[in-house]
């Protein structure tokens, strides 16, 4: 492998990024802050290697970023094993979070949907209902977000159709966002 040519792969893809989306990840930034400060939470999801990015995502919000502070209050759709295999198996896995959105969800809230294709059904069948409740919906997704990119209020398209770069840089993205978040609130 040439690690030099993934690395500069990856490199052009969080510029290129950053270049036509920061505007748009500032005001996600601030969007969530706002929320936050007003007693809402963050709700994150997403299936397989996104779930993991949600629950990571989580974890630094309840628990800390970078420093020692209060929680902030973060829920990771994909950690409930009871309830995502008793919706799975009782409904159908495309309503796994919309099911958790519409039992924990307020309105205000704000959902993060992880999906590298923007083709997740479930993660669309989550974005419908919380539009539909009144929460802030925002989608980290691959180049052009698939069918995300008509039903959330904010499309964070990582401009690349490589499932391994877009995961790397959903993953950046969520460590600046709670950087910023803690830098905020904490």
């Amino acid at each position: 492998m040439d690690y030099k040519n993934v690395i500069e792969d990856w490199r052009h893809i969080a510029e290129d990024f950053f270049e036509t989306k920061a505007d748009l990840f500032q005001k996600v930034v601030s969007l969530s802050d706002e929320r936050l400060r007003a007693g809402h939470k963050i709700l994150i999801f997403g299936n397989g290697g996104s779930a993991a990015q949600a629950q990571h995502f989580a974890a630094e919000l309840v628990n800390k970023f970078l420093k020692e502070r209060a929680p902030i209050r973060a829920i990771s759709l994909t950690t409930d094993t009871s309830s995502l295999t008793s919706i799975a198996n009782d409904i159908s896995y495309d309503y796994v979070f919309s099911r958790q959105i519409e039992a924990l969800g307020d309105k205000e809230d704000v959902v993060l949907g992880l999906s590298t294709s923007g083709n997740s059904p479930n993660v669309i069948e989550a974005m419908r209902v919380a539009k539909e409740r009144g929460l802030l919906t925002v989608a980290f997704t691959g180049k052009g977000g698939g069918k995300l990119s008509s039903c959330v209020d904010y499309l964070l398209d990582v401009p690349s159709g490589s499932t391994p770069r877009i995961q790397e840089v959903h993953l950046l993205l969520l460590h600046l966002l709670a950087e910023e978040i803690e830098k905020r609130l904490g």
